[in-house]
């Protein structure tokens, strides 16, 4: 029958006639103890956002823009969000960060519940480059898969506080084309602005809650009166 035996920090003659039974417990390697103290920083940030998300109310909202147009709608934002202050440490430890931005556009009808148009998103990777001590910012639209990523506009920016900048706004993102656009009609959109939990560590996945609630950093409703630009 297979068995184990604890280790232990005592010297075999000072354990009593069991010591042959206990062996010394190794010492942590430095890459050992460098992961244990990355993860233990990774779990504080993330359950940081956590109690943020959870907390509401957070987070502001700067100019946001939705604008009809010949090329069709567009959406233009620039979030202010107070992030926790040791996103900055876990993503130099070289953990990326995903943000989705989502808009669902729906026409609004007096007899009946709003006509659903489409839904559209856009998915923001921010990361560290330790080789160059740079940080990348990748948008894709789309859910973020490998090729996806392989064809993403990518941004090289000198600081974390440009990386958070160029994540949290949006200029002319088109939303419809212009056949796309019902014509002479109002609209409603409505905008949110989140963490991708579905790619945090898989360990986290399991601690978040079952709702996708406490993930959105930011949600507001937007509309645009018929026949306005």
């Amino acid at each position: 029958m297979d068995f184990s035996t604890r280790c232990g920090a005592s010297p075999p003659e000072a354990a009593g006639p069991l010591a042959g039974l206990r062996a010394p417990c190794p010492k942590p390697t430095p890459a050992a103890r460098w992961r244990a103290r990355a993860w233990r920083q990774l779990t504080q940030w993330l359950l940081g956002l956590l109690c943020l998300g959870l907390a509401g109310g957070a987070w502001a909202a700067g100019p946001i823009d939705l604008q009809r147009d010949a090329e069709g709608l567009r959406l233009s934002a620039r979030l202010a969000l107070d992030f926790p202050s040791d996103l900055e440490a876990v993503l130099l430890r070289g953990v990326p960060v995903h943000f989705v931005w989502q808009a669902e556009v729906r026409r609004p009808r007096w007899y009946w519940t709003a006509d659903y148009i489409a839904t559209v998103q856009r998915v923001v990777r921010v990361a560290y480059q330790p080789l160059t001590g740079r940080w990348r910012v990748s948008v894709t639209s789309g859910p973020l898969n490998q090729p996806a990523l392989g064809t993403a506009l990518h941004q090289n920016l000198d600081s974390f506080a440009d990386a958070m900048a160029a994540a949290t706004s949006v200029s002319r993102w088109r939303l419809l084309d212009a056949h796309e656009l019902p014509q002479g009609s109002a609209l409603r959109v409505e905008f949110e602005f989140r963490l991708d939990d579905g790619l945090l560590p898989r360990p986290f996945q399991l601690m978040a809650p079952q709702n996708d609630a406490w993930s959105v950093l930011h949600r507001q409703t937007l509309r645009l009166p018929a026949g306005s630009h």
